[in-house]
């Protein structure tokens, strides 16, 4: 599977993923169907799938319009989202499989930003790093901000995130990671691979080249977010590490 990343209105991300054996893609949360369809013109590529991570405009803009172009095509979403996806004809759960493009992905729930957030794992090949394509769940050197769930079920989320690869790959739908990084390294002052991060994320900063996708291993040792149970963190915001800690960064982020 590869995948492209196409840009969109002012900072997000739509993906798609190819199948090189066949010309399909499918297509990861398209707020907007022109860039989609662009490519597809210039590729000679049909769309076989959409993938929504949760009902938010900028995320399922495109659906009715690619639809109208590629009839009869699957629309995933989460199926708590029922009503609130345009075109949505698969309902998904935790747990469930769905193969696209020749590649299976396991479906996560991981409410927070919404109630019915999913994100799409691709893992278990023979070559290649983990894949996780997170909507709008984490970003570089934080999370989604709490619009319908509250900071313990995002939590949950996080830990769930937290347990894939190291290696794991996070395709994030928006381009916030310079902006993040920099208010997580105001809060987590004594992290230097943070402070290191922050150094390199300026320097590239011209250049104008994705920072996405991030690393989990990454977010791991500098998102503080992911680093709740770390005891100098704890101490600096004066809480207990786990829950505590992560509440607080949600109070004051």
């Amino acid at each position: 599977m590869k995948i492209v990343t196409l840009r969109a209105f002012t900072d997000n991300y739509i993906f798609l993923l190819l199948n090189d054996s066949a010309p399909e893609a499918a297509a990861v949360d398209p707020g907007d169907a022109g860039p989609v369809l662009n490519y597809l013109q210039r590729s000679g590529r049909r769309l076989a799938a959409i993938l929504n991570t949760h009902h938010h405009k900028d995320h399922v803009g495109g659906n009715r319009a690619l639809i109208e172009r590629f009839p009869g095509i699957p629309v995933f979403g989460c199926a708590f989202d029922r009503g609130r996806i345009p075109c949505q004809t698969g309902f998904l759960a935790d747990k469930n499989d769905i193969v696209v493009c020749g590649a299976q992905a396991n479906v996560m729930e991981v409410p927070g930003h919404t109630k019915g957030h999913i994100a799409y794992f691709f893992g278990g090949r023979d070559s290649g790093p983990e894949d996780l394509f997170s909507g709008d769940t984490v970003f570089g050197g934080t999370i989604g901000n709490l619009f319908e769930g509250t900071p313990d079920e995002m939590f949950r989320s996080i830990q769930k995130i937290r347990e894939l690869p190291p290696q794991t790959r996070i395709w994030c739908a928006h381009e916030y990671t310079l902006q993040y990084v920099r208010e997580s390294a105001a809060i987590d002052q004594g992290n230097e691979r943070l402070a290191q991060r922050q150094r390199t994320l300026l320097a590239a900063e011209p250049s104008g080249e994705p920072t996405v996708p991030l690393s989990l291993e990454e977010e791991c040792a500098t998102n503080p977010f992911f680093r709740w149970d770390d005891p100098g963190l704890a101490a600096r915001l004066a809480t207990a590490p786990g829950i505590e800690t992560f509440r607080r960064l949600c109070e004051i982020t």
